[in-house]
């Protein structure tokens, strides 16, 4: 039987889902997953010192939008792609505006620098552990948001599990927002991005398998 048919069939059989399902699911899991990413990041990277400091800075706002962006279009994709067949719509281009912003904020700085002051731009001090925390601080999220979506009719298992994972992901470098030291556009351009990636190509390889019907 052809996969289009299958789904048909089931969705013609299946019963109502409650009112408000998704919402609920998606909004447990933020909670737990920013909780867990949080607790996290407390307890094995600690909050930066400055922090009341840098939050003065506007650079500090642009570094949490980053995240805050990916997650708000993840959260979209997500509560689409957990109602069987629907598409993820607009909400897969919806990925390169944060993406798109950050890179040209990047372009930017590094036309603005001097050539031997480049490379520290891309760099950093932490480029060597950004995107491992990131990935690490994403692990409650990444289980939550698998947890919502098992409970809900995906029929894109990889793309369910892409998306979810970037929420997680986002979550992740939200959190470790409040730790990380770094500000310069190259540095979030390249290594938030990795690793908000890490969790979302994490969780197209698991779809298959742990959101399959």
């Amino acid at each position: 039987m052809e996969t289009d048919k299958l789904v048909e069939m089931l969705a013609r059989q299946a019963g109502p889902v409650a009112r408000g399902a998704v919402p609920r699911r998606y909004g447990a899991a933020l909670a737990a997953g920013g909780a867990g990413a949080l607790l996290l990041m407390a307890a094995f990277l600690g909050v930066r010192p400055d922090l009341a400091q840098a939050a003065r800075e506007p650079m500090f706002w642009v570094k949490l939008a980053l995240p805050l962006a990916l997650l708000a279009v993840a959260l979209l994709a997500t509560a689409r792609l957990a109602r069987p067949g629907v598409r993820v719509g607009y909400a897969a281009e919806a990925v390169l505006v944060p993406v798109g912003a950050i890179w040209a904020l990047a372009a930017v700085a590094l036309h603005s620098a001097a050539p031997g002051e480049r490379l520290a731009l891309v760099l950093g001090d932490t480029w060597t552990v950004c995107p491992f925390n990131i990935a690490m601080l994403s692990v409650p999220a990444f289980a939550a948001a698998f947890w919502a979506m098992r409970g809900l009719a995906p029929t894109r298992p990889a793309v369910a599990g892409a998306f979810s994972g970037l929420l997680a992901g986002a979550v992740g470098a939200a959190a470790y927002c409040l730790h990380c030291p770094e500000m310069a556009p190259p540095f979030l351009g390249t290594w938030y991005l990795l690793g908000m990636a890490i969790p979302a190509l994490a969780g197209a390889m698991a779809g298959p398998r742990l959101l399959r019907w």
